[in-house]
């Protein structure tokens, strides 16, 4: 049988920056004693089990972080109410708190201390493609969804999609959409395939997350005063957007992964 499990890097003071965590794992004889808070860790209420970053040596910076495996049954792991996000309702994102968990040092991911960062940023490179592909698929929701209510929906004596203004609407929606799987699918090869993708994959997450924000939206001003009601799916869809271009690596920080990749070795 498989476990779920949830992946805790995030704290409340520390997001993008990473190397801000303050969770620390200090050496007691065969275990670790863990200590610290995460926050947004989605899947928290149902996980068997947590990736954990933390410090194992602060004064070496990101360099002295180390990754572990947390049984969620662990005594001193506590979690927080589930929140009530704007989107993604359904996602089970709660806040994780470690106080004195004992971890044995059997549960070190790859065997040796400071080797975290590493674990985490190859995991990001791994899952930004996967989170490309729920934009791209929540874009193309919507895009089905505002056509066939343009075929659908009259006004003036025909029906909007044969108006000029939606359908070249319309036609913005769908080149994005096509351009942000194309994407996807560069950076998704090229981790099966074995080889580095974290330029691909960073250009696939921004692009695919800002590009299903803007279909999202447009498909909200197809529906015109529909598309504000919650009884039609395109609002849900929009809510549910805006989150892809924060967490896995935010929109802008994949323009500086970006712009990092490009330059790297000149």
């Amino acid at each position: 049988e498989g476990c779920i499990a949830s992946y805790c890097v995030t704290e409340p003071g520390a997001g993008s920056d990473v190397q801000s965590i303050q969770t620390e794992a200090v050496k007691d004889g065969d275990d670790y004693i863990l200590n610290g808070s995460k926050m947004w860790i989605t899947g928290a209420g149902y996980a068997d089990w947590f990736f954990v970053l933390a410090y194992t040596d602060k004064t070496a910076g990101y360099q002295g972080m180390s990754g572990f495996i947390v049984d969620a049954n662990s005594e001193g792991v506590e979690l927080g109410k589930k929140e009530d996000n704007m989107g993604q309702r359904c996602s089970d994102t709660r806040s994780v708190t470690f106080t004195d968990v004992r971890v044995p040092s059997d549960n070190l991911v790859g065997g040796e201390e400071n080797g975290g960062w590493m674990n985490a940023m190859k995991a990001f490179d791994l899952s930004r493609p996967t989170i490309s592909s729920h934009a791209v698929g929540n874009a193309r929701g919507a895009l089905e969804e505002a056509i066939q209510y343009a075929t659908e929906r009259s006004t003036f004596g025909k029906p909007i999609i044969k108006h000029q203004a939606i359908s070249f609407m319309l036609a913005d929606m769908a080149t994005k959409v096509e351009a942000a799987r194309l994407l996807t699918w560069k950076a998704a090869i090229k981790s099966d395939s074995g080889e580095k993708n974290t330029l691909e994959a960073a250009h696939a997450k921004r692009f695919a997350a800002d590009m299903a924000m803007e279909v999202t939206t447009d498909a909200v001003q197809v529906f015109g005063g529909y598309g504000y009601s919650e009884e039609y799916p395109v609002a849900r869809r929009m809510r549910g957007a805006k989150v892809v271009q924060i967490f896995e690596g935010s929109s802008q920080i994949q323009r500086l992964i970006i712009g990092r990749e490009m330059t790297r070795g000149n």
